[in-house]
């Protein structure tokens, strides 16, 4: 699978991906700087969020409508929130282009058909779908149609949602898939990452699988890498001091270039799977253990464990032929300090 120029898959790098969301403050030149800023930090793509308040919700503020549940967002009504955190459409367009000049995949979670289509006109290579958006199967099957990979979020997913999501996409005969872990909290305390359900994503579902991270810091997101992660989203704000929804749980330039590092180092730690000694190693075996003369022996002695050591340093005979060594005889005069080797016995 290929999510632009990048692909996904165990032997690749895992793909970096910096959620502008609503951290640009409806300032368009907050949200270029912010890409840019995001390319240099590390990432690999920039991810928008495609929606207005009206093809989200209603304007009513009645109680169904108001934001009441422990969240960063209490007090305001659903509308009210979007209409502070949407990208504006005619936005778009210039933030794409953004993000092609500087060698930056960019991509968006769409919330309604007509946002699919605004993004297949901008050759968008990949749809997200929003954790609270994993139940709209209409939507997924409609982005899916379009033949792109879809990645899906599921914070607020029971098995039974991404079953059905994933027959979804399915349905239109799209196989591209990545599951993403998320915990829908804003934002979300270690203690409920359970990053073991991911890897349970990948056994069950047998696709890639990744992590959308509402965590603060980078713990997470680099334990997730060890895990198998193919791909990492995480909020990213140009400065936090620009405030807005999403800056509570973002990370700005430095921290996500952190982030970015560790998780660089973790796959580079990880490695092959591989019983090859490399020639640094190779330099290092003679600090192993062998077969040494460790008190001078006569021609015509025999070995024992009182003449004959398993010891540092590695010149000598294996340690596994000690067993053959004890009791055989000696064919020459032998100093102390001497590795004992073939011919010798």
């Amino acid at each position: 699978m290929y999510i632009g120029n990048y692909k996904i898959d165990e032997h690749s790098p895992v793909f970096i991906i910096a959620e502008l969301s609503a951290n640009h403050n409806h300032d368009k030149e907050i949200a270029l700087k912010t890409i840019y800023a995001a390319k240099k930090a590390g990432a690999d793509a920039i991810k928008l969020q495609t929606y207005t308040p009206d093809t989200l919700t209603i304007d009513c503020d009645n109680e169904y409508f108001q934001i009441n549940q422990g969240t960063l967002w209490d007090g305001k009504t659903l509308y009210d929130l979007y209409k502070e955190a949407f990208t504006p459409w005619d936005w778009h367009e210039d933030l794409f282009l953004e993000a092609k000049k500087l060698g930056l995949e960019c991509f968006s979670s769409p919330f309604d058909n007509s946002s699919v289509d605004l993004l297949e006109s901008l050759g968008a290579p990949a749809y997200k779908i929003a954790s609270f958006e994993i139940q709209d199967i209409p939507l997924i099957q409609y982005a899916a149609s379009k033949g792109k990979p879809m990645i899906l979020s599921t914070g607020i997913a029971t098995l039974n949602d991404i079953e059905l999501a994933l027959e979804a996409c399915k349905k239109m005969d799209n196989q591209d898939v990545v599951l993403l872990k998320c915990t829908s909290s804003y934002p979300a305390p270690i203690s409920l990452a359970n990053l073991r359900t991911m890897v349970d994503f990948r056994t069950r579902f047998n696709i890639p699988v990744g992590l959308s991270d509402h965590t603060i810091g980078n713990i997470v997101p680099t334990t997730s890498t060890a895990l198998g992660a193919r791909v990492i989203e995480k909020h990213f704000i140009l400065d936090k001091s620009i405030g807005g929804p999403d800056a509570d749980f973002s990370l700005d330039p430095t921290e996500f270039r952190s982030m970015v590092d560790s998780v660089r180092s973790v796959e580079e730690s990880l490695g092959d799977i591989t019983y090859e000694i490399s020639e640094k190693v190779k330099k290092n075996q003679k600090f192993a253990r062998s077969l040494f003369i460790v008190k001078n022996v006569q021609k015509g002695e025999k070995f024992t464990p009182e003449n004959v050591r398993s010891i540092r340093p590695g010149y000598g005979l294996h340690p596994k032929y000690y067993e053959d060594v004890i009791g055989s005889t000696a064919k020459r005069n032998i100093q102390r300090g001497t590795p004992l080797v073939e011919g010798m016995y």
